[in-house]
């Protein structure tokens, strides 16, 4: 019996020492690096970048593995992009060519070289080259859970003794859109954030755990540099870019859609008949938008597989019943009338718990809501209605 202990306890320690061999003298001739790229002008590169970067020294390969692609030419594209089962791809280029594409769009590049073991270094290589295969290349994107930026921290996370030290890279109890909303802040893009803020619904506003954080390239970045001891061996940035300042401007949504609510219920005080029927065909075209985007929220809501379009409580201003009273928005008929009031004490509601409701909702849209009272007062309270 103790003879057999010392055998297994010798054949321990020969395997202990084989892996740490392995790992001092790392003979993979591989080194791994996460390459992070900053924001750039257009929407879809608003929040950056991830990539792993593989330099292999045995066959002098210096590549990106890039699990950011989508194919253009693919069939019903629009269709399978709305509908959230558009599938992403990972991919390959020499590293030559993803800088110099980046270089060209004026968007930095920092890379982090990973504190791998030779044994780590080639279990990720495998994993690698096996996703590369037709059969497993797809995935689902998920803006979310599952993009860019989640598949390269699952490898990781995956492949790596070590276990990642817990530390926050933002404030604790950040949102989800909080956090999307530091960058479209930082870029001017308040047109964007609107649609955003608009099309995406109360899921955006659980907050985020740690780990959670790490959908963002940059805060992945900073996740590894907070365990640069376990994970990082040297960072260094292979296209700095000189601090740039986006000019300001006072043309803001909420600025542009109060001057278009001031100047409605101006043009409501001229006592024209020409100024009125215009006014009355706004009212009419206004209360038509609304309904129709609320016939698309309800569709990405319940006809899409985006997670983050569900529970959207937008649809309690744009209410797609709306779409069909703006044909009889302006009929004496008492039914409007009630409907009118109806939407007025819904307005008023939402007013009152603006700041209370589960999901944050956008300050620009306070005049569209303003809007949708005023109308509905003028024609629910002093326009006179027949059956």
């Amino acid at each position: 019996m103790k003879f057999k202990l010392l055998v297994l306890l010798l054949i321990f320690n020969v395997q202990l020492s084989i892996c740490n061999y392995c790992t001092a003298q790392d003979t993979s001739r591989l080194r791994i690096s996460l390459l992070t790229c900053t924001p750039g002008a257009e929407l879809y590169s608003t929040f950056g970048h991830s990539a792993f970067r593989m330099v292999d020294s045995n066959s002098v390969n210096d590549i990106v593995y890039n699990y950011g692609t989508f194919n253009f030419d693919d069939d019903n594209f629009l269709i399978k992009f709305i509908r959230g089962k558009l599938q992403y791809y990972i991919s390959t280029e020499d590293f030559s060519d993803f800088k110099a594409a980046y270089q060209s769009e004026n968007r930095g590049i920092t890379e982090q070289v990973l504190k791998l073991s030779a044994i780590e270094k080639i279990s990720i290589k495998r994993f690698l080259l096996n996703n590369l295969k037709e059969e497993n290349k797809y995935y689902k994107y998920d803006f979310i859970l599952d993009n860019c930026t989640t598949r390269l921290k699952d490898i990781l996370k995956q492949h790596h003794d070590s276990s990642f030290t817990k530390t926050t890279v933002m404030p604790v109890g950040t949102t989800f859109r909080n956090a999307i909303h530091i960058y479209l802040n930082n870029n001017k893009q308040f047109w964007s954030k609107l649609g955003i803020d608009i099309l995406l619904g109360s899921p955006m506003d659980k907050k985020m755990s740690i780990e959670e954080q790490e959908f963002l390239p940059d805060n992945l970045m900073y996740s590894l540099d907070s365990n640069k001891q376990q994970m990082i061996l040297f960072t260094q940035n292979l296209y700095p870019l000189p601090n740039t300042t986006i000019s300001k401007t006072i043309f803001t949504p909420l600025i542009i859609l109060g001057l278009v609510l001031i100047f409605i219920i101006g043009l409501g005080f001229i006592k024209n008949g020409f100024v009125q029927s215009a006014l009355n065909g706004l009212f009419g075209l206004f209360f038509f938008l609304l309904g129709l985007l609320g016939f698309i929220l309800l569709f990405m809501w319940h006809f899409t597989d985006h997670a983050t379009c569900k529970n959207n409580f937008n649809l309690l201003w744009a209410i797609p019943s709306h779409l069909i009273v703006s044909f009889f928005i302006n009929s004496k008929k008492s039914w409007v009338k009630k409907y009118l009031r109806i939407n007025l004490l819904l307005q008023s509601l939402l007013l009152l718990s603006w700041f209370f409701l589960p999901q944050q909702m956008n300050d620009a849209l306070l005049p569209v809501v303003f809007l949708s009272m005023y109308i509905s007062y003028k024609k629910a309270v002093l326009t006179d209605y027949t059956n």
